[in-house]
């Protein structure tokens, strides 16, 4: 029976490469998973008054279809942060969701059509390009400084073509941990307007930053400039599982009114994200907030420790990360590139030889994640440590061997 080719062409590396360790596994082998971006598989939680709000909505009998636009009292609490962040919005501009995930989804199959162009920082998160493909549209990346992790904004507006419809960027990014400051997103936001453009901006990382403040979209946004914000509930405030997320747009631009008219309907189509999940949201946005400075002040540690580690290997570089939990570090040495055919070669094999699982650069973006390999530091410090010591003598092994 015939599969949709949209459907073949979805990938996802970060998930992709989890079999051949399962594999392993089975065989007896003790496997340290550094592939997934969850902190709650590492040992964190949400708070206590998180799951009780959670709980205490299922003994109530919050357990039918939500309104599918989201909680009003959810929507008015992100409305509420965002606005704080610089984006003005107010709860009609906001859109809960099934994670980011399901708002990606929803905002590229409203703004995509058959042959259109998506625009992403390269190297990207993969979801980006897979929903792009998905809708009939085809990603294209553009280039990013790989000391800073800013736009190369000369790079983007010569691939701006006529079928383009929307820039897409990360902050903190993922896979680099790269913070945009908000001169370069004014960049990207004058490119974009000039070219009438969407600017589609994932902030699910905006409190998981280790040096100086961060600004969001909003604070280099205008009133009118098309941002669709994308934000959610999983990383720093420990819910991955619970699946919540949002899309915010830009309360003052007009010419978003089209998606604030059709977006919702996508909405009403899957009927709703899970209520009591809701009610627990809105409970880690109004309650208190020391947990979220404990965990990436614990985050930060096992920072510094890969960081420190990579910089004592030879053959490898990598940008210190600013935010969010990873690193990703490039494979210099070309004794080594010429003996794994791949990234993806390298990573299966000191999944094999040294029981440490990563994930392939190039599964962020072939031109600009080659020879990449990115490491999640959420694990515990004994873990990173073996970890650590399992690549760096696997990349010894390997130049010698060549």
């Amino acid at each position: 029976m015939r599969v949709s080719g949209r459907v073949a062409g979805v990938e996802y590396a970060i998930r992709d490469v989890v079999s051949a360790a399962g594999e392993l596994e089975a065989a007896g082998r003790s496997i340290d998973y550094l592939n997934i971006g969850d902190p709650v598989q590492f040992g964190f939680q949400p708070p206590r008054n998180v799951r009780e709000a959670l709980v205490r909505a299922v003994r109530e009998g919050q357990n039918f279809y939500a309104a599918s636009e989201g909680l009003p009292e959810l929507r008015e609490a992100i409305a509420a942060k965002e606005s704080a962040k610089g984006l003005p919005a107010s709860g009609e501009d906001v859109l809960v969701t099934n994670g980011v995930s399901e708002a990606l989804d929803m905002v590229i199959a409203s703004v995509a059509e058959e042959g259109d162009e998506v625009l992403l920082q390269g190297p990207y998160y993969p979801p980006y390009a897979s929903y792009a493909r998905l809708h009939g549209a085809v990603p294209v990346e553009f280039a990013t400084d790989p000391a800073t992790g800013e736009p190369d904004v000369d790079d983007l507006r010569s691939k701006i073509t006529p079928r383009t419809v929307a820039v897409c960027l990360i902050s903190p990014g993922n896979p680099t941990g790269a913070v945009l400051s908000a001169s370069s997103m004014r960049r990207v936001l004058d490119a974009a307007a000039e070219h009438g453009l969407y600017v589609v901006c994932d902030e699910i990382y905006d409190r998981i930053t280790f040096e100086g403040r961060f600004e969001g979209v909003g604070a280099a946004a205008s009133p009118d400039s098309p941002v669709v914000l994308l934000n959610g509930f999983s990383k720093s405030h420990l819910m991955s599982g619970w699946r919540a997320g949002y899309v915010c747009l830009n309360g003052g631009c007009a010419a978003l009114d089209g998606l604030r008219e059709h977006l919702p309907k996508l909405a009403r189509v899957r009927i709703s994200t899970s209520l009591p999940v809701q009610h627990a949201a809105l409970e880690s946005l109004r309650g208190p907030q020391g947990y979220v400075a404990a965990f990436v002040s614990e985050i930060r540690k096992r920072r510094d420790l890969v960081a420190r580690r990579l910089e004592g290997i030879p053959g490898v570089s990598c940008t210190v990360p600013r935010g969010a939990f990873y690193a990703f570090p490039r494979i210099d040495d070309a004794g080594i590139r010429a003996r794994f055919r791949s990234d993806r070669d390298f990573v299966l094999g000191l999944l094999r030889e040294k029981g440490v699982l990563a994930v392939h650069g190039s599964g962020f973006g072939a031109r600009y994640g080659s020879w990449h390999v990115r490491l999640v530091f959420l694990p515990g410090e004994d873990v990173l440590g073996r970890a650590m010591d399992g690549l760096e003598d696997f990349v010894r092994e390997a130049s010698r061997a060549r």
